[in-house]
């Protein structure tokens, strides 16, 4: 968990995800509409992926990608974003966490 705990680090928003998984996608467009700039990181495409896999998966996160972080906070998957978005709640996230400013 450490290594999740490094690469969110001073990140306003961080994104894991897998290059074909199209909710992985969808997350990255829907946060990004928002002008927010999110730092992805690709599990399938990075040296110790695996590794990341798993410590996001022993910190709840299943299906592993994607997984949200905003302010260093782990959010969760899709449906936790999606359920934010719906209830309003993401762009007052995002905001807070300094990815967007209006």
């Amino acid at each position: 968990m450490d290594v999740v705990a490094s690469m969110v680090a001073d990140r306003p928003v961080v994104i894991f995800s897998g290059t074909t998984c199209c909710m992985s996608h969808t997350i990255k467009t829907l946060i990004g509409g928002f002008g927010a700039n999110p730092t992805v990181y690709e599990l399938d495409d990075i040296p110790n992926g695996q590794q990341v896999e798993k410590a996001l998966q022993q910190m709840g996160c299943n299906p592993s990608v994607p997984a949200v972080f905003i302010g260093q906070q782990l959010i969760g998957g899709a449906n936790q974003v999606m359920t934010l978005q719906l209830r309003n709640q993401l762009a007052p996230l995002l905001k807070r966490a300094g990815a967007i400013w209006i």
